[in-house]
């Protein structure tokens, strides 16, 4: 069985030597160790939805992945996918304090709505909206609660000093990101 040690890796570095070791598996087992939480869950991630198990043991911080390919990765779902990507704490542009105002009423409209986005990309300032002190936390988590999957982006929790502060939501990285754009059938920014 191959190990990939992708400890202290920035993303998406941890996903992309997983996706080239399963690609290149003879057998279809592999072990990868990640030293985040963030990698942890981004890896598992990524092996469930190409098909494969996840055996995951934790000790001291470290992470131990046992993958297995269980059989074909699953096709890509045909179904109407409305993917969200939310790269502002803001909507449009001009006077903030109104971005912000727009932002946090789009936000609250969304679980009301008849038809919901399959997942919500935020990035960048976007982030702000997922974490301690945000207006729109009770409707994220009532989105999510409903199926609407929230992702924020791990470089950018980092930069803004933010990764202790997620309240709804996982943590993604830029290799999940450009999937879910590319794999959408329609892709909404904000």
């Amino acid at each position: 069985m191959e190990t990939i040690d992708a400890r202290d890796l920035a993303c998406p570095e941890p996903v992309i030597r997983t996706k080239k070791a399963l690609e290149n598996s003879k057998d279809g087992k592999l072990t990868v160790i990640v030293n985040s939480t963030e990698a942890n869950e981004n890896v598992q991630r990524f092996a469930k939805n190409q098909g494969c198990s996840v055996k995951a043991a934790e000790k001291n911080g470290v992470f131990t992945l046992e993958i297995n390919k269980t059989g074909q990765a699953p096709e890509i779902c045909q179904a109407k996918a409305v993917v969200m990507l939310i790269a502002s704490d803001q909507l449009g542009v001009g006077d903030e304090a109104l971005g912000q105002l727009l932002i946090a009423a789009f936000i609250n409209t969304l679980p009301e709505a008849k038809t919901r986005p399959m997942k919500m990309l935020f990035i960048n300032r976007g982030v702000l909206l997922t974490t301690e002190g945000s207006r729109v936390l009770d409707s994220l988590q009532k989105l999510e609660s409903n199926g609407v999957q929230i992702f924020s982006c791990g470089t950018c929790l980092n930069h803004y000093q933010l990764k202790e502060k997620l309240k709804v939501g996982k943590v993604t990285n830029m290799y999940d990101t450009v999937d879910s754009l590319l794999n959408a059938d329609n892709v909404i920014r904000i």
